[in-house]
């Protein structure tokens, strides 16, 4: 992964954790978590807190994540929210904490100046152990601790506030003054501060979980649909009454989900022609190709030229395979007629000629789906299925990797928001 971190293609736009102090309390949060402290005097962090030089040191990938659900989170400044969520078991874990930093803007900007929040978003179960569970889940609770006990502080400084004002002879109770001077001198005023995060429970709706094999989970109005491999435990069996199933070997039924509720752009030179996105497709798809043939042969000489070559070379095998002349034959056809009828492409090549509809709420999560249709486009695929493309990657020849992490500084990196408006039709994402 030595590439991926040098291009910061992994772990990249972290928050590097430097000041003794805010070690410190980090080092507390663990410690509340039951884990060892860090040794380390300095870290990276993102958006939930989680570091991979402390994931390497205590040789645990999960240790905010320690069961795959009710995910565990460190705040120890509001620039977090600007990071991104390396290390997640669900898609939805970022806008779940977009949502808790945006709802407790507030309480978080106070704390933060003298201490840290940790804790968990809670889930209504504490393992997921078949569909059932992650259908059950319909909203999370943060369940919020400080490291430095201000929270808790605070909590008592309003309890004996309260006495005051209620018990007619509490002023006369040096103790209880006492104790208030003390705790605010700690907290402030917090008829003026605002210390205690007061939105604490969000929605759960679509996300991608990374159980069983990877289950993705959409839900419309009065329905809601489950897209994973049939294996998965309680596959058709969980709430059938009320839960659609669908396999991800089956790519004529997705597609027809996606079309029928209205989350995909449909073939149309609208879009089509000034996206680029077939021709990527199209260059994913020989590229694939060509490592296909032979992995060990030299990439570094790969550009227009090299790829002509091999396709008029290897012409029987790219007709064989069939994916970058259909591709073409398809951007001919929509620059002459404007649309195609996608019922006359095969189910499986119709995921070559789609994307999200920019404007559904479910964009990421359906380009996501759509990416793993297309696993020879790795651009795609890193940009919408980050852990997908991670595992693929790691089973790429070395001359391969060092490609793939040229091809995509060269391109995604050097503007990945217009990148993304131009092929996909959509902006900015903290996942991306």
């Amino acid at each position: 992964m030595n590439r991926l971190l040098e291009a910061e293609l992994i772990y990249g736009r972290l928050l590097a954790v430097t000041e003794p102090h805010l070690v410190a309390r980090y080092n507390k949060a663990l410690s509340g978590f039951g884990l060892k402290a860090t040794a380390l005097t300095e870290f990276d962090i993102d958006m939930t807190g989680f570091s991979p030089q402390i994931a390497a040191e205590l040789g645990d990938k999960d240790y905010l994540d320690p069961n795959r659900v009710n995910r565990r989170f460190v705040i120890l400044t509001p620039e977090q929210e600007s990071l991104p969520v390396v290390h997640t078991s669900f898609s939805n874990t970022a806008g779940l904490m977009h949502e808790f930093f945006t709802a407790n803007a507030r309480a978080i900007n106070a704390v933060t100046i003298k201490d840290a929040l940790y804790g968990e978003i809670e889930d209504s179960v504490a393992t997921v152990e078949s569909l059932e569970d992650l259908l059950s889940i319909n909203e999370v609770q943060f369940r919020v601790l400080s490291a430095e006990d201000l929270l808790g502080k605070a909590g008592e400084l309003r309890q004996l506030a309260d006495r005051l004002q209620s018990e007619p002879n509490a002023w006369r109770d040096d103790a209880l003054l006492n104790r208030m001077v003390e705790l605010a001198k700690l907290t402030g005023d917090i008829r003026q501060n605002v210390l205690v995060p007061d939105k604490l429970v969000f929605r759960h709706d679509a996300f991608w979980a990374n159980h069983f094999g990877g289950t993705y989970v959409f839900v419309d109005d009065k329905a809601t649909t489950v897209i994973c491999d049939p294996s998965a435990p309680g596959f058709r069996r969980s709430r059938p009454w009320q839960v659609s199933y669908v396999s991800i070997k089956d790519p004529a039924q997705i597609f027809d989900f996606l079309a029928k509720t209205g989350r995909i752009e449909l073939p149309r030179a609208s879009w089509v022609a000034d996206s680029g996105l077939y021709a990527l497709r199209a260059e994913m798809a020989a590229i694939g190709l060509a490592y296909g043939s032979d992995p060990t042969m030299d990439f570094s000489k790969v550009d227009a030229v090299w790829l002509q070559t091999f396709l008029h070379r290897n012409a029987e095998s790219v007709a064989k395979d069939g994916t970058y002349p259909f591709l073409q034959e398809m951007t001919r056809a929509i620059a002459a007629t404007g649309s195609l009828r996608i019922a006359e492409v095969a189910p499986a090549l119709r995921f070559l000629l789609i994307r999200a509809r920019p404007d559904h709420p479910d964009q990421w999560l359906t380009n996501r789906l759509i990416s793993q249709m297309t696993p020879f486009d790795f651009v795609s695929r890193f940009i919408f299925d980050k852990q997908g493309f991670y595992d693929a990657y790691e089973g790429f020849s070395d001359g391969f990797r060092e490609f793939v992490v040229s091809r995509l500084s060269q391109t995604y990196l050097q503007d990945k928001a217009g990148f993304r408006k131009r092929l996909y039709g959509i902006g900015e994402d903290d996942n991306a």
